[in-house]
């Protein structure tokens, strides 16, 4: 199927909508402005974010903060290790008026699902996500329902407490779109949390954008056009990062575990047309595959012990991977 070709005026509806977008949560949210990003484009994508710091840096205000900002539904689940498979998806109530079974959804039912401290959930319970993630749909007694579009899952984890965690699974944590990381903000943007903290910014909640352009952007990010060239360079990516031993130094290539599966290769297709669409092109380059990077790989590289051990980061393997492969 040929890709309709994107207009001059959609192009130019598109940069207003995200300037829109990025204009609030930027308004609202200092010193993360890939994590605003980020989140435009699982949004864009129709994809799920995982995201990792120690607490109070902001990842929830962002998942809200972009919420209002396209005034969708939002939903926050708090993740504990007694949380259980129900209380997520939802569950089927006897009706003793009616003398049958009522479905009740659970807050897996909205635009944007914030899991808070999704590592703190048990095997099963994640496991209960996976159909909601990859699917877009939850089944109740039988019954599927399909979840509303957009549908973002946010992810939140705290890597330092690991006490009453559990690891996720590759295969949840490969349905993630893209995973970020976060570090503490810079003095001077700590300065201007409290100031934005005492003038009440917060307070004040407008949407800049609807559903509809959410899923204008949406339709507009799966026609933009990809070059073989491009797509050729992003197969080469990811299978490099299955081969390290053929291209990396042997003291970098024992530190792979396992490389990155074709849903890495997809990632990156889908990222790169939507970062295209934020930076106001109809076309993908080489830069748009290589500004998402470290969120697209850095989950789906697994580093042996040996990496952990000697302090060996999945973002200096990504680098190596990316200055061994040729740009077109």
């Amino acid at each position: 199927m040929q890709l309709q070709e994107i207009k001059g005026e959609e192009l130019q509806k598109s940069s207003q909508i995200v300037k829109n977008i990025l204009d609030y949560y930027n308004s609202k949210v200092v010193g993360q402005p890939f994590l605003g990003f980020s989140i435009l484009v699982a949004m864009m994508s129709n994809g799920h974010i995982l995201l990792e710091s120690v607490p109070g840096l902001a990842k929830t205000t962002a998942a809200k903060v972009m919420t209002d900002a396209v005034n969708g539904s939002f939903s926050r689940i708090q993740c504990t290790p007694d949380l259980i498979p129900s209380d997520i998806v939802g569950t089927q109530t006897y009706n003793m008026a009616t003398n049958s079974f009522d479905t009740k959804i659970g807050p897996v039912y909205g635009n944007f699902v914030l899991l808070d401290e999704i590592n703190r959930s048990s095997a099963k319970t994640q496991s209960a996500m996976l159909e909601a993630m990859q699917e877009h749909a939850i089944s109740i007694g039988g019954e599927t329902i399909k979840l509303p579009n957009p549908f973002v899952v946010i992810a939140t984890q705290n890597p330092i407490e690991q006490e009453g965690t559990y690891v996720l699974p590759e295969a949840q944590l490969d349905r993630f779109l893209l995973k970020v990381d976060l570090v503490y903000p810079k003095p001077v943007d700590e300065m201007e949390i409290l100031n934005r903290i005492e003038n009440d910014v917060f307070e004040e909640k407008h949407a800049v954008a609807s559903i509809e352009d959410v899923l204008f952007l949406q339709n507009l990010t799966k026609r933009v056009y990809m070059d073989p060239a491009i797509k050729k360079y992003i197969v080469d990516i990811v299978q490099a990062t299955r081969n390290t031993e053929r291209i990396l130094p042997k003291n970098l290539s024992q530190y792979v575990e396992m490389g990155a599966s074709t849903r890495a290769a997809i990632a990156f297709m889908e990222a790169a047309k939507a970062v295209a669409i934020i930076n106001g092109r109809p076309f993908v380059t080489p830069d748009d595959v290589k500004s998402m990077r470290y969120a697209v790989l850095r989950h789906r590289i697994m580093l042996n012990f040996a990496a952990i051990a000697d302090g060996v980061k999945e973002e200096t393997i990504i680098d190596a991977i990316l200055g061994a492969v040729k740009t077109p």
